[in-house]
């Protein structure tokens, strides 16, 4: 399956480096290559790094061939988005979502901070 030019891959090996130590929020779409439900999320996903670009980084991690960080995060079932800001999961959304829900959920994440 080809992947958009602005959606990495991640993998048990750069988990750490690309998503944990990212300056960037990191939405990480965990899939697997036998979910319908994980195909058709894949374009919002897609579509989204697009829009999002330098804001947002994006990325997939194949939960069959990265069983320690599927496992390490609980993800049981796909498809499964997790954003991470500063290391630390702040949203979760499990199963499909239209590409609607998902830009609003991000949207409200990447808001900047009030100033008071």
């Amino acid at each position: 399956m080809a992947m958009a030019a602005n959606v990495a891959t991640f993998t048990d090996a750069n988990f750490e480096t690309e998503v944990l130590k990212s300056d960037m929020p990191v939405l990480v779409d965990f899939w697997a290559t036998w979910c319908g439900p994980c195909r058709q999320l894949a374009p919002h996903v897609e579509a989204v790094a697009g829009e999002l670009a330098g804001k947002l980084k994006v990325g997939k991690l194949d939960v069959d061939q990265n069983v320690r960080t599927a496992g390490a995060y609980q993800v049981q079932g796909i498809p499964t988005l997790l954003l991470f800001r500063n290391g630390k999961v702040e949203e979760q959304i499990v199963g499909y979502v239209s590409k609607d829900v998902l830009r609003r959920t991000l949207d409200r994440h990447l808001q900047p901070a009030p100033v008071h």
